[in-house]
């Protein structure tokens, strides 16, 4: 029961995570491809955070790395409203 529950969340989850998401997650890679700038830089509580902008669009995404990772790469993405 619990893992019908489980799979019922990650569907509907799916369903309103939009076409971006089905085609390639938002990264700040993927919004810099889109012709986004880095427009600010924060740090928070999640860890360090860039604002990325493209005329009235605005997303801030969260960046996570280690001193062993090989590279700094994007936590999560969202659209600020």
């Amino acid at each position: 029961m619990r893992s019908i529950s489980i799979a019922v969340c990650v569907v509907i989850s799916v369903a309103y995570s939009g076409a971006t998401t089905a085609e390639e997650a938002v990264t700040v890679q993927s919004l810099l491809k889109q012709d986004f700038a880095i427009v600010g830089a924060i740090t928070s509580p999640a860890g360090p955070g860039l604002f990325l902008q493209k005329k009235d669009r605005l997303f801030v995404c969260f960046v996570v790395e280690t001193p062993s990772s090989p590279a700094v790469t994007t936590r999560y993405c969202k659209p600020v409203q």
